[in-house]
């Protein structure tokens, strides 16, 4: 191959990793543990023209919250509800067209500010002890609450493993002083980090989109993070608490 052949297919490859990831790292569960089946009932996955996509929480029989960044045009979006084994019928599951899917009009995808969606369904949820809406949080995370995050994102720092199961995450909120410092000059008030500053063990995050649950409430949305299990470089997630009337807004209204 030519030198130039070289060159032009060596930008293609850095043009679309930079695309795909500009500096943030957001689908990963590392070391994390099977959860108790049908215990994140409210838990939801996407799939985008039937491919898997992002996470996301019920929060009524109608309305999910999940991260800006996850936006498609709704049509081509189908959430599951029910879920445990994806390789599996379990006869739980309840697979719906999405109809509306709303950014946070703040949203900013250069500074993954304000990473928050509302995503509404063709038709209501059947609610069983299966698929159950999560309360959402009216107060901030404080540092140092336990927190569980979940999802069935890639378990592997470098290639590629998707588990079939819904993993599960055990860890704590930082505070913003150590957020702040992992990350200099990219956390807004509108963010927190929750995690393990040593990282190795567990330090990265679900699928994008996915809740972050704390004392049986949502206070997170899951939202970036730079590599993944990285010493320093824990996960960085959206406040729910700040779009609180925001989301009885749209709730109500649309």
């Amino acid at each position: 191959m030519r030198l130039t052949q070289v060159l032009a297919v060596s930008f293609l490859v850095v043009l679309l990793c930079s695309a795909a990831a500009p500096w943030y790292d957001d689908d990963k569960i590392i070391n994390g543990y099977e959860c108790t089946r049908h215990s994140q009932p409210w838990q939801v996955y996407f799939t985008y023209n039937g491919d898997r996509w992002c996470g996301g929480s019920l929060i009524t029989a109608q309305w999910i919250i999940s991260a800006a960044h996850c936006y498609k045009q709704p049509r081509y979006l189908i959430a599951h509800l029910g879920e445990h084994d994806t390789t599996k019928e379990e006869g739980t599951e309840q697979h719906i067209q999405v109809e509306k899917a709303y950014q946070y009009f703040y949203y900013s995808q250069y500074y993954m500010d304000h990473d928050f969606m509302m995503v509404k369904l063709a038709e209501p949820a059947q609610l069983n002890q299966y698929v159950q809406p999560i309360p959402i949080a009216k107060s901030c995370p404080t540092a140092e609450s336990r927190c569980l995050v979940s999802g069935w994102g890639n378990l592997r720092t470098s290639g590629v493993q998707y588990p079939d199961v819904l993993q599960c995450l055990d860890l704590p909120v930082l505070s913003d002083t150590s957020c702040k410092s992992s990350y200099p000059n990219k956390i807004t008030s509108n963010m927190f980090c929750a995690g393990y500053l040593e990282g190795g063990k567990d330090s990265c995050q679900a699928n994008s989109g996915g809740p972050l649950v704390c004392n049986g409430e949502l206070y997170g949305v899951v939202s970036w993070g730079q590599g993944c299990a990285q010493s320093g470089k824990p996960g960085v997630y959206t406040k729910v608490c700040i779009y609180y009337d925001w989301i009885k807004h749209v709730v109500e209204d649309y």
